[in-house]
């Protein structure tokens, strides 16, 4: 974090304290949509402008458990958990279809479900392609993105990382899928929170231990295995989220962990060639910026929110 971010969030969190005896409380609820039972946290006023913050992989909505106390005194936030991820349910592969398609058709339920009739999206990871088929098929529900780390370009899946899962998505051979499971081990999950953190004690071992036990559960490997497949369907996808950008001129805000090995920030600057107002911060972190910097993420985020959205009591 550099010098500017770090007042930034000196600055937002003493406000937070002053403003608040006890930070807001966050719920933990749970709503049936299609006959699957999905969890979901929830902080803040309900007649507040409405975040969605969908997580990444191999993570849940435990990601934003840092983040969501420090908005909801102006903004109500619902974390959902995706079916085969933390607290929702994990039906078999022959009752559930493991697809990009078919999740973010059952999270669109899901908003319905909350009451969000329009909402701003927070994007991370596997979050980019579910809240961008969510943006292009109701671009009247959407009030204003965050993008952190969440990919939309071709510039973000060009590098070493990407290429083992290409080579696999042009041939699900057994032996491809075999090069593909080290993704579910406790290494790599590990790997994924600490590769490129600034400050490797201040990302809390339980978060990776937490992925990596829902991840062991009998039968999560496979459905991630479909999930990860299935992110193949993404790419071809990315023109036509480039043209909802383009058209629509979504307010956005780009806070990227600049030292992300899987969504390095190539991935973060061609969004500026179709959204041009773009806010664009980088960040001294990695994939899971969140972890280290909340308070720098939020402490963008507030400022960003009060210019495109009315906030409780403002």
């Amino acid at each position: 974090m550099n010098i500017r971010q770090c007042i930034l969030a000196a600055l937002w969190l003493a406000w937070s304290l002053g403003a608040h005896a006890a930070p807001p409380e966050v719920s933990y609820r749970s709503v049936k949509v299609d006959g699957v039972n999905l969890f979901y946290r929830e902080a803040g006023p309900k007649d507040a402008p409405a975040i969605l913050l969908l997580h990444g992989f191999p993570a849940s909505s435990h990601m934003f458990r840092h983040l969501m106390p420090l908005l909801a005194d102006r903004y109500r936030l619902i974390a959902p958990d995706y079916p085969g991820f933390g607290q929702s349910d994990m039906p078999p592969p022959d009752k559930f279809t493991y697809s990009f398609d078919n999740v973010a058709s059952l999270i669109d339920k899901f908003t319905a479900s909350v009451g969000l009739s329009r909402y701003a999206l927070y994007v991370q990871d596997y979050g980019a392609p579910v809240g961008y088929r969510l943006a292009s098929a109701h671009p009247e529900r959407i009030t204003a993105i965050v993008v952190q780390n969440g990919n939309a370009y071709d510039e973000g899946i060009a590098g070493e990382f990407w290429a083992q899962s290409k080579a696999w998505w042009a041939d699900r051979s057994e032996a491809n899928t075999g090069k593909m499971r080290p993704i579910l081990d406790a290494g790599t999950t590990k790997w994924q929170y600490m590769e490129g953190a600034r400050n490797p004690e201040h990302v809390s071992p339980d978060a990776w231990t937490l992925d990596q036990a829902y991840l062991d559960r009998p039968g999560n490997k496979e459905i991630q295995l479909e999930l990860l497949y299935s992110y193949s369907s993404n790419p071809p996808r990315y023109a036509a989220w480039q043209a909802y950008f383009r058209k629509y001129q979504p307010p956005m805000l780009i806070v990227w962990g600049k030292n992300d090995k899987i969504f390095p920030p190539t991935g973060a600057y061609p969004y500026l060639r179709d959204l041009p107002k773009a806010e664009l911060h980088l960040l001294d972190s990695g994939h899971f910026a969140l972890e280290e910097d909340s308070p720098a993420i939020a402490a963008y985020m507030r400022p960003f929110l009060q210019r495109h959205l009315k906030p409780a009591g403002g």
